[in-house]
């Protein structure tokens, strides 16, 4: 299946903390305690290439105290390295320290303030225009190709959110094109972060029956209106999956028995069935509402070269056999066959 090569920009969700907060902070805290004690041993050892011009005598505190000035380059001259190996000290070995520990205060400065300021701010922004978008939770291998099958049916990338718990599945989403956003699908914070109520549909293909039913439990909750469809793949777990409030119940399992039996019957069957499942093939099994000029029509009627199947009427479901498919009326929604592009 061919993917597109080229996307419009877009910008990602992320929450991608491993650490708690306080405990990153913590850390470079600890790392910049660290070099600033080596840096004290070090003049402390080569007190004597040091001169004080108050007193001459050099103490530990004294020690401490050049120590930081020299660290924070505010250098107020009472305190100086004399000798020649007190100066390649300072050359050497305190400079780089000097530069590591600002670095590690910078790059605290623009992670806990900057930059997630920023990101906090562009996350609400792509919050504001995120309406009937498609949720995707889970990037596995269902999640992958549902995903690459929407964008090759024409679905903006843009208008795609990949929910996962693993950085690298979600990297392959973000090159697609798609906002991403790591975190628990299973949690009511994470699922209102994408603004699960205005979406459009969500698909769920957590990996696990009981990890997708639990999801849907949460959506449903969160998005009573939503359409859900869900992958389970033990027979047994459908009725589940219907239960939690999921529309649709996908079972690959039983999907590949119908390519299976198609086979058995001839050699074109199963072809068809997957030509009719993809984009990518010659013909592509829709489902939408009846169209303004297909009003008044007859299902085996349609215009374009497009082959009417089944008519939903109400919840009713309505053959092209059947006397009611020889007039569509307004508010039907129509299962057709249609040509694809070129």
């Amino acid at each position: 299946m061919t993917r597109r090569a080229r996307f419009t920009p877009f910008r990602p969700l992320r929450r991608q903390i491993k650490v708690p907060v306080w405990a990153d902070i913590g850390l470079r805290l600890f790392a910049a305690l660290g070099l600033i004690s080596v840096v004290v041993l070090i003049h402390w050892l080569d007190r004597e290439g040091l001169t004080d011009s108050l007193d001459g005598h050099i103490s530990f505190l004294d020690v401490v105290y050049f120590t930081m000035i020299s660290i924070t380059t505010t250098g107020f001259g009472d305190i100086a390295p004399v000798s020649d190996q007190a100066r390649l000290v300072e050359a050497v070995i305190v400079t780089p320290i000097r530069l590591a520990v600002l670095f590690i205060f910078v790059g605290t400065a623009y992670n806990f303030i900057i930059k997630r300021s920023w990101e906090n701010w562009r996350m609400r922004r792509i919050q504001e225009r995120l309406t009937g978008h498609v949720v995707v939770l889970g990037f596995g291998i269902s999640g992958s190709q549902a995903v690459g099958e929407l964008i090759d049916r024409g679905t903006d990338p843009g208008s795609i959110v990949v929910m996962d718990g693993s950085a690298d599945r979600l990297a392959e989403a973000e090159a697609l094109g798609c906002n991403v956003i790591q975190d628990d699908a299973s949690r009511d914070e994470a699922l209102k972060a994408v603004r699960i109520d205005s979406a459009g549909t969500v698909l769920v293909s957590a990996g696990r029956d009981d990890s997708s039913i639990l999801i849907v439990l949460t959506v449903r909750h969160l998005a009573p209106s939503v359409p859900i469809s869900v992958v389970v793949r033990n027979e047994d777990n459908e009725i589940l999956a219907r239960q939690a409030g999921a529309d649709n119940v996908i079972n690959p399992v039983r999907f590949t028995g119908l390519l299976l039996a198609g086979s058995a019957q001839g050699s074109h069957v199963a072809d068809y069935l997957a030509d009719l499942a993809t984009a990518s093939g010659n013909v592509q099994l829709v489902e939408r509402p009846a169209l303004p000029d297909e009003i008044g029509r007859g299902l085996n009627d349609l215009p374009n070269s497009v082959r009417g199947l089944r008519i939903n009427r109400n919840g009713r479901e309505i053959g092209f056999w059947e006397a009611d498919a020889n007039r569509i009326e307004a508010g039907d929604v129509i299962v057709a066959v249609v040509p694809t592009a070129g």
